[in-house]
């Protein structure tokens, strides 16, 4: 018994540890949900506590908490949204659908602090005023993950985008064999190959940033249904102020509460633009693959940095490991996205029912594609080394080059060229040379790979 103290809500006593900060509310949750050991993260937790950092500021203001109470929730709120206090939230994320327990976890936490430092603090009746789970847990999904989104994730994308317009621009004369359904094409240059992978992850910035305009807007307020019972016609939009004095974001309160709390599709927006940027970085990621692949038997048109060895029984084997572990993020991403698209269709009447789940799974895509994004960009792109030697060598023997010929040639004659080209193994200019009545210097000159790269007929100024 020395190890626990006895609690009592409204359903009555029960134990809790004895140092826990927590009190019955939590402990019922953690008894009730031993489901996964997942809890909700580090975002999460901080966003709560400037939540109820915020009320209390509010609250204050509009008279309905003394100046000792409001001061003791804002310390204790602070500290927990700094991360002091996160073993103090065990409940599983697979939980009351409203999130309910994981609020009053936040309610019972402050206030045992602010007793603890003197203060007489209810949780419900102080820390909890003006407020409900079911605005106080929606809102929480919108304040992290616009700050984890905005802090995290913006930045990393404009450092691989970053990366990848230097390198683009060192590679902007390398021609290589262009490839489509894995088959020969026209040449492009590395420079283009590279700029079609910046325009993917500048349109998925853009994408997210638009998305987030609809993530500021939160639904504090509402309190139980939408219609904000219990609290201050003015609580809301003092909120929406007092968060952005908190955190510098421009946080607005929602026009429509009922929209904010029965649905979640600002989150499902959001989560949408992180999966399109997920498809993005899982292109990338194979093509990087692709063109590292052999480096014998494969392409091999560069080399990635060697990071690790690749094999426990083949030695000298070297893999693309950032390549695949940005794949597998990508795979993890869309995941979530299929289970924030489900959880966002469970808006029942007033209230969304899957709401930690939407918080866990979008913070997660949140946070591993701002890792993976970074690691992509210093540990594969910015130190890829071209292989010229393999890639001029494909280049010489790209049949496809004939392509050029057709304003001179003809299709039909082009085609056979080429295949005879193929048939042969030979350079195409060998055979152009006997098929096309074209001249060595004529030939090279339409067939110059770099200068394909630029587009246009081929020959007449393009």
């Amino acid at each position: 018994m020395n190890n626990f103290r006895i609690e009592h809500d409204s359903m009555g006593e029960l134990q809790v540890p004895a140092d826990a900060l927590y009190g019955a509310q939590t402990q019922r949750a953690i008894d009730n949900f031993p489901i996964s050991g997942l809890h909700l993260p580090r975002p999460f937790i901080r966003a709560l506590g400037l939540i109820k950092a915020a009320a209390a500021e509010v609250n204050l203001a509009m008279g309905h908490l003394k100046k000792g109470q409001a001061a003791a929730i804002r310390k204790a709120a602070l500290a927990v949204a700094d991360g002091q206090y996160d073993a103090q939230f065990p409940i599983d994320i697979f939980q009351t659908g409203s999130g309910t327990s994981t609020n009053m976890n936040a309610n019972e936490v402050i206030a045992h602090l602010a007793v603890a430092g003197g203060t007489r603090v209810h949780p419900n009746d102080h820390v909890n005023y003006g407020q409900s789970s079911n605005d106080v847990i929606p809102t929480a999904i919108h304040v992290s993950a616009t700050l984890t989104a905005s802090e995290q994730l913006l930045p990393a994308l404009k450092h691989l985008k970053k990366v990848i317009d230097k390198r683009a621009r060192e590679l902007k004369n390398t021609p290589k064999t262009g490839r489509t359904h894995l088959m020969d094409a026209m040449p492009i240059t590395f420079g283009q190959e590279l700029s079609g992978w910046s325009a993917q992850v500048g349109s998925a910035v853009e994408r997210i940033e638009d998305a987030l305009k609809r993530m500021r807007r939160l639904p504090q307020g509402g309190t139980a249904v939408g219609t904000g019972i219990n609290a201050d016609p003015k609580f809301g939009p003092a909120m929406a102020a007092q968060l952005k004095k908190l955190t510098g974001v421009r946080f607005e309160s929602a026009e429509n509460y009922f929209e904010g709390m029965a649905a979640q599709d600002a989150a499902v927006e959001l989560s949408g633009q992180l999966k399109t940027l997920a498809v993005a970085l899982m292109k990338i990621a194979n093509d990087l693959r692709w063109m590292n692949s052999g480096p014998l038997a494969g392409l091999g048109e560069i080399e990635l940095p060697a990071l690790q060895p690749g094999s426990s029984i083949m030695p000298g084997k070297v893999n693309p490991v950032i390549p695949e572990a940005v794949a597998m993020v990508a795979a993890q991403v869309i995941g979530n996205d299929a289970s924030i698209t489900i959880a966002g269709q469970s808006g029942n009447f007033q209230l969304n029912v899957m709401l930690p789940l939407i918080a866990h799974n979008l913070l997660q895509s949140i946070e591993i594609l701002s890792n993976v994004s970074v690691l992509l960009a210093d540990k594969s792109i910015a130190g890829f080394k071209v292989n010229k030697a393999r890639v001029e060598q494909a280049l010489a023997m790209n049949p496809i080059l004939v392509t050029a010929l057709n304003p001179v040639i003809g299709y039909e004659k082009g085609a056979a060229t080429a295949k005879q080209a193929y048939k042969q193994h030979r350079p195409i200019m060998e055979v152009a040379l006997e098929t096309t009545g074209l001249s060595r210097d004529a030939l090279k000159k339409l067939l110059d790979p770099l200068a394909l790269t630029r587009g246009g007929i081929h020959g007449e100024g393009k």
